[in-house]
């Protein structure tokens, strides 16, 4: 008969996710992987296989926990469109799914630091990417429609903004950047949607 696993996976996973998160996928060892889920090489590799495929596991339990707490603060049902996207950007350079602040979003920087050269990161990077463009979109075309937003806007190319934005604004959050900067350029993006609607006479 097996012996039963000693551990509880999801909690290893989640400590994995938090050491790749903090360190990036080449500067984490498999020593380091052991250390911080108390594992020893061998039972790390009988579980996850390699440190890659631990990665991938890390980098979905990440997604997966992110892209829910995003979805809640972009809803904009209960609230003005703009006022929804401004507190969304304003919440993720400040310190989502569990971050700290200065350690960017888990996604942008395995893309960054991977690239193109890995297809199974490539993969999960473009889906993490495109599930923020449709919640821009649903969010953008929800204003469109309730007339808080201009009828001739057009939709694609504010996703492509704001998109845009987002990757950039990570980016400088990890690089250590005022918050007051960050925020200006959040209203400066939130601007650039245009005038409110004129309220009929």
């Amino acid at each position: 008969m097996a012996r039963p696993r000693q551990f509880d996976e999801t909690e290893a996973v989640t400590s994995a996710t938090e050491l790749f998160w903090r360190r990036g996928y080449h500067a984490t060892s498999v020593r380091d992987l052991g250390d911080e889920l108390k594992l020893t090489p061998s039972s790390l590799y009988r579980t996850f296989t390699d440190k890659h495929t631990l990665f991938l596991r890390a980098l979905d339990h990440y997604r997966a926990t992110e892209s829910a707490e995003a979805r809640q603060h972009l809803n904009a049902a209960d609230r003005p469109v703009r006022e929804a996207l401004r507190e969304w950007m304003l919440w993720l350079v400040g310190c989502p799914a569990g971050g700290k602040p200065g350690r960017g979003c888990f996604v942008v920087n395995t893309a960054t630091e991977l690239g193109t050269a890995d297809e199974k990161v490539r993969r999960r990077t473009e889906a993490a990417f495109e599930v923020t463009r449709q919640d821009l979109r649903s969010a953008l075309a929800g204003g469109r429609d309730r007339g808080e937003l201009s009828a001739d806007l057009d939709i694609d190319a504010a996703v492509e903004l704001l998109f845009t934005t987002v990757l950039g604004l990570r980016v400088r959050e990890r690089a250590g950047h005022d918050i007051e900067r960050l925020t200006a350029a959040i209203d400066a993006a939130i601007r650039a949607l245009g005038p409110a609607p004129a309220e009929p006479a």
